[in-house]
């Protein structure tokens, strides 16, 4: 101990690691700071430049517009963050990789608000000029544009912000027309009435992707149909149907069965008292269905009989009365036959086996009635009110203008009881429609509307891949495009199978109208109902390009765009807007083959967004582009799940278990939040929370550690100190084979998309290989060596490391590796994000070398810890005390740790290696059984510099010193 004491202290004689890189990241205050540096030097249009220059082939990723309505949702940030890694990592890997963000602007839910601010005021938005609405729509828009554009920013994402895409840019409008246009002149848009999802709350028909659906109550109720052309035995008898919608009743026009399911003949033998069911009735069921219904009317098993079968032949036959034919002062309004008719859709699962069918009210229904041409009824205006002439119900409403209830469904019911033809009723709870802006409950109403066929050829000679837009759709499915995961193929390929015609019209004012003239007293089915004329056309667009899409609707308009060739007064302007997924669907025409900076061939190498949208945006870009270019827009499309909260429950601001992007990169920063979609299963729903994040963040401070390193490791660095591969140690060309086993697995897993893959292996090699293992032995070289070959291998394997770290990790954790990249290669203009990843030479790979380093940290993982063994006992302080003796019966094994200086490996003073068979009390571990470690403290003195404790210290002309230490003083 009096030795140690007067040694000299050795420490500014070591080659201690050099950085001013903190561990503390401090990113909350720290990453606005690179924001703007990469602003100033303009990163994206550095790499565009670049671009143009070389011949790197393009990727586009086409963004799907956010709504332009509120601040973002970590659903937002999860989207994003994907299309940003996506971006950077392909132009990471030699790509020109370009991302236009945008904006879908039109539409209902800016309307809505704008309406609720006149409401608020007391004013009718019907009183405002639709110009001026529409201003008002436009100037809210841009509001939120401005604060989104900003959020998503702040989480690292490239693109061109000052220039992105706005579905209602006059340009934008224009070409959203042109494309309406083509769907005009290429005979596939048409006028019909058949039932949509309506909202009697906004007035308008919705999209399948604009409706939810959540539980709410309603009256299921049986009526009975009295049975007109009764043959022998049949007297009496009613046909008994079941529904939950009453307020339809009155627009029935038929009653479907099955032709495959049994039904009976069943006879009324007796009733209880408060029972709308008579003694002498028959009722038709099905079979299956029978004993429920009549219990639901109140009917106990000795109060009924089964009469006999009843065939598909004679239900075909049968004729009913309206349940509300003959009623006094209903002026004959339901003085008809009610055929009955089979159909496909009818099943003996619930109801009665029979379908009350109101072709206005349903698709199935519609089906129906076209196929037997039943009467279409308009019996509901758009707030969902009876006509103001239909005998007893005039006026009422099924929900009122918030949403709740109408009478409509009561009275209706009272009328069936009054006039003796409801046999049950029951309050039940149903899964039902429900707009996912209002909230409030949707009703299939038939109304008036444009319609896209997609069965119908499409006169444009697009014809390779499909003569009708379905057929397009599903060859593009197939044959395309790559989906990831594969799963959306199947998804979205079942819902094109089987979806109807597109509803392109809403009956709204905030959007791009459908610009169309009809003929006035012709009929949507007369050849020259609809307007065809490309002079009209281009005289249209002529006009959005400069004034936008509100040129449509200034005073003298129709004047206008007829010009000299046409009455104005022969025809009709259509005022109805596009349905905005039809905007959104055709940005591929107004982004991807308008711009320069879009997509060299008008397609998109990808679309990303959430599972939702396979009933949203990829559907409805799909269609769009298959009416118009005959194909899909896109050649990938890549799914992402929900966000959830830590227990796997649906976000809810009411419930409390939102997480806010802004909170989180306030808390942590931004490369926390990438960090999390970086380590997640994006295929899937994916949960985030407080613990999580804490998680993600302790990852983060694991892997700073190793970069603080590497960056310590390399610092005065220079190509005078580079040495080649093949004068390396062996652990150095292992490194190099595992970084050329690494970028072939970064590269494929970029290439794949799965960022998880390849974050995982890199995360694992930077904290397991690199951090616990390869600088854990070469510290000691690195601190302590001269300037010897060993040393220097080591530093150039660092500034080997240092490349393909940061450019692997660069798309994940974009402010980090900036950090990390500057720190060392600092300058006005230096930046990761302009670099690409350095190619790896497949000759570093060597299978023979990593099979044999192999076995050397499988041994190496026994003798660490029969180490920690004597360290938890505190028998030793550090590994360095030791100098264990290690027996090794496997031959191959122990040739390959005596070629290695095992004892540098195993960061001890010393160590030996045997044959011999090791003693009972040797550790063993219970897995490799051919290795045993029996402890022994190492013999000698100290070294003051390096800590080795040997048997030569003290010995050399340095005092205290080893003589690998005394040589690096010399």
């Amino acid at each position: 101990m009096c030795a140690e004491a007067t040694s000299p202290d050795y420490k500014d004689t070591l080659n201690l690691p050099q950085t001013d890189f903190p561990m503390r990241a401090g990113l909350p205050k720290r990453e606005p700071a690179w924001l703007d540096r990469w602003a100033k030097i303009g990163i994206y249009e550095q790499l565009r430049e670049k671009a143009k220059s070389s011949d790197r082939k393009p990727f586009t990723l086409h963004d799907g517009p956010p709504y332009a309505n509120g601040h973002l949702h970590i659903g937002h940030a999860l989207n994003k963050i994907l299309k940003d890694m996506v971006v950077r990592s392909q132009q990471m890997m030699g790509r020109d990789a370009r991302y236009i963000p945008g904006w879908d602007c039109h539409g209902l839910p800016i309307e809505w608000k704008i309406e609720e601010k006149y409401r608020a005021k007391g004013k009718d938005k019907d009183d405002v000029p639709v110009v001026d609405f529409r201003q008002e729509c436009r100037k809210f828009a841009e509001g939120w544009i401005d604060i989104q554009r900003e959020e998503f920013k702040r989480l690292g994402i490239t693109g061109t912000w000052d220039n992105p895409y706005l579905t209602m840019d006059f340009r934008a409008e224009r070409i959203i027309a042109e494309e309406f246009q083509k769907f005009l002149m290429s005979g596939v848009l048409y006028q019909g009435s058949k039932p949509v999802m309506w909202s009697p709350v906004e007035k308008t028909a919705l999209a399948e992707a604009e409706v939810e659906y959540h539980d709410r109550q309603t009256d299921a109720i049986w009526v009975k149909f009295a049975l007109q052309n009764a043959g022998e035995g049949l007297d009496n008898t009613y046909a008994v149907i079941w529904t939950t919608t009453p307020w339809t009743i009155p627009q029935n026009r038929a009653i479907c069965f099955s032709p495959t399911v049994s039904y009976g003949l069943y006879e009324v033998l007796d009733t209880p008292e408060e029972c709308w069911a008579a003694k002498g009735e028959k009722y038709l069921f099905a079979d299956d269905l029978a004993a429920d219904t009549l219990a639901k009317a109140r009917l106990e098993d000795s109060m009924y009989t089964r009469v006999r079968d009843v065939t598909g032949d004679e239900l075909s036959a049968m004729i009913f009365a309206h349940p509300l034919n003959g009623a006094a002062e209903a002026n004959g309004e339901w003085d008809f036959d009610v055929p009955m008719l089979p159909g496909d859709h009818v099943t003996a699962d619930a109801g009665t086996g029979f379908v009350h069918t109101a072709p206005s009210h349903g698709d199935d229904d519609y089906a129906i009635g076209i196929k037997h041409g039943l009467e279409m009824t308009y019996n509901l205006g758009d707030d969902s009110a009876y006509r103001d002439d239909l005998p007893f119900f005039a006026g009422l409403k099924v929900y009122d203008h918030k949403g709740k209830p109408g009478k409509a469904n009561q009275a209706v019911m009272a009328k069936l009881v009054e006039v003796g033809r409801l046999l049950a009723r029951q309050r039940i709870t149903i899964s039902d429609a429900h707009s996912w802006r209002s909230k409030a409950p949707v009703i299939r109403l038939n109304r008036p509307q444009w319609f896209a066929s997609i069965d119908r050829e499409v006169g444009d000679g697009n014809d390779t891949y499909g003569k009708t837009i379905r057929e397009r759709a599903l060859t593009s499915i197939d044959k395309l495009v790559k989906w990831t995961p594969q799963t959306g193929r199947n998804r979205l390929y079942s819902m094109i199978e089987a979806r109807p015609d597109w509803v392109l019209s809403r009956q709204r004012a905030w959007g791009v109208p459908l610009t169309c003239f009809t003929k006035k007293g012709a009929q949507p089915t007369d050849p020259d109902y609809l307007l065809r004329d490309e002079a009209v056309n281009a005289r249209i667009l002529a006009a959005f390009e400069a004034e936008g899409a509100d040129a449509w609707y200034v005073e003298g308009a129709k004047e206008r765009f007829l010009g000299n060739d046409y009455n104005v007064d022969d025809w009709d302007q259509v005022f109805d807007v596009l349905d905005v997924w039809f905007d959104s669907g055709s940005t591929h025409a107004f982004v991807l083959r308008d711009r320069e900076d879009g997509s060299d061939d008008g397609l998109a190498d990808l679309y990303l967004e959430g599972t939702d949208q396979h009933r949203g945006w990829f559907h409805s870009s799909m269609l769009q582009s298959c009416g118009t270019q005959g194909r899909a827009p896109y050649r990938g499309v890549l799914t992402h799940g929900f966000t959830l909260d830590e227990k796997g429950n649906k976000m809810s601001k009411s419930v409390g278990n939102t997480v806010a992007p802004e909170d989180v990169t306030k808390q942590y920063g931004a490369d926390i939040l990438r960090l999390w979609v970086a380590q997640a299963d994006y295929t899937a729903d994916l949960r985030i929370g407080p613990e999580i994040l804490k998680g993600v963040a302790d990852s983060y401070r694991r892997l700073r550690n190793t970069m603080r390193f590497m960056l310590g490791a390399v610092s005065h660095f220079s190509e005078a100190d580079r040495v080649d591969p093949a004068d390396m140690p062996e652990l150095e060309r292992w490194v190099l084979h595992r970084l050329a086993e690494l970028d072939e697995v970064v590269r494929a897993g970029y290439d794949a998309y799965d960022f998880q893959g390849v974050f995982q292996q890199l995360f694992n090699f930077a904290t397991v290989e690199l951090s616990a293992f390869y600088f854990d032995i070469r510290k000691d070289a690195l601190y302590c060596d001269g300037d010897t070959a060993r040393r220097r291998a080591a530093r150039t394997v660092m500034d080997i490391l240092f490349h393909r770290l940061t450019t692997w990790l660069a798309p994940v954790l974009v402010f980090t590796m900036e950090e990390v990249w500057l720190e060392r290669f600092g300058g006005d203009d230096a930046s990761v994000h302009l670099q690409d990843i350095p190619e790896t030479p497949a000759s570093w790979k060597n299978a023979e070398l990593a099979a044999k380093w192999s076995k050397v940290r499988t041994a190496r993982r026994v003798v660490t810890s029969a180490l920690e063994v004597q360290r938890v006992n505190k028998v030793i302080g550090a590994s360095l005390e030791a100098a264990p003796v290690v027996y090794v019966s496997d031959a191959a094994t122990l040739a390959a740790l005596k070629d290695v200086a095992f004892e540098d490996v195993c960061i001890t003073s010393g160590l030996t290696l045997t044959d011999d068979a090791a003693p009972e009390d040797a550790y063993r571990m219970a897995e490799l059984a051919d290795i045993a470690v029996v402890f022994a403290e190492a013999e000698g003195e100290k070294c003051q510099r390096c800590w080795k404790i040997l048997p030569d210290v003290g010995t050399h002309s340095h005092a205290g010193t080893c003589a690998r230490c005394d040589e690096a003083l010399a």
